[in-house]
């Protein structure tokens, strides 16, 4: 928002720049990534290799075939939380690898 004399708050100043690049979804990404270790735990983040979001899918490289199966059993419930933390629908689906 513009205040009356043409002067922005240091958070109004980023927001206009992101909305206006179009970096809301590459932000909301990131978000969601991050906060992959606090959804999941550290026992299921410690074998994941590479996270990494197209299309609305999030691919996810997990080194336990075990722990793999057990994650895409929780599948639903991961994109739910996952997209709770990210504030906003990101991902329609997870992929393991």
């Amino acid at each position: 928002m513009m205040k009356r004399d043409n002067q922005y708050s240091l958070k109004e100043a980023i927001e206009q720049l992101i909305r206006a690049y179009g970096f809301q979804d590459k932000l909301l990404e990131t978000t969601l990534i991050d906060s992959w270790e606090t959804v999941v735990g550290g026992v299921y983040a410690a074998h994941t290799e590479n996270l990494k979001v197209k299309n609305r899918t999030l691919f996810v490289r997990i080194d336990s075939p075990a722990l793999r199966q057990e994650l895409a059993m929780q599948r639903s419930e991961l994109v739910r939380k996952l997209n709770d933390k990210a504030g906003k629908k990101v991902i329609d689906e997870i992929v393991f690898r």
